[in-house]
């Protein structure tokens, strides 16, 4: 499997270790940084490894910072990234088996190397079981981030305006 993987400084040596084992269970590995323990910015790299998702030049990602809240708020952000917040095994799994989630997001700072290296087991080993609930609970998924994206049309037929706080 492709696996496009990123982290910001704080997840730098926690990538690198997750990196290694995936390599050891023969996927292909696209690093796409940061490359070192110098403060950079967490949505940089978020941003970078959703893009190869959603664009096909991987088949999932995998994020690592800190605490993993703020990397997860800006994946969603990506039209076609579902991100979660992953510090066990079940999350991990249940979150592809039963929500198609793509991208998982980890906290260096709350997980070490051999429960990230399961969790990226876990969720690699993981498939969407195109269960008919779970392919409605999507459905609904993908319809509140199009009635949000930027030109989207009311019900009421009109263009919806943008104000601060992001409601139109």
């Amino acid at each position: 499997m492709r696996v496009a993987i990123g982290s910001d400084h704080a997840g730098f040596v926690l990538k690198e270790s997750v990196k290694t084992q995936l390599a050891r269970r023969r996927h292909r590995v696209v690093d796409l940084g940061t490359h070192g323990t110098e403060p950079v910015d967490y949505p940089d790299f978020t941003e970078v490894v959703g893009a190869a998702v959603r664009r096909g030049s991987a088949d999932r990602g995998i994020v690592i910072r800190g605490s993993g809240a703020g990397g997860s708020i800006a994946a969603n952000k990506i039209p076609r990234i579902r991100a979660g917040v992953c510090h066990d095994t079940y999350s991990a799994r249940q979150g592809v088996e039963h929500d198609d989630m793509n991208v998982p997001v980890m906290g260096s700072r709350v997980i070490g190397e051999a429960l990230a290296g399961e969790l990226a087991r876990a969720f690699l080993g993981a498939k969407f079981t195109s269960d008919e609930r779970h392919r409605r609970r999507l459905a609904k998924v993908r319809a509140i981030e199009t009635r949000h994206s930027p030109g989207a049309v009311s019900p009421q037929g009109k263009k919806a305006r943008r104000r601060e706080g992001g409601r139109p």
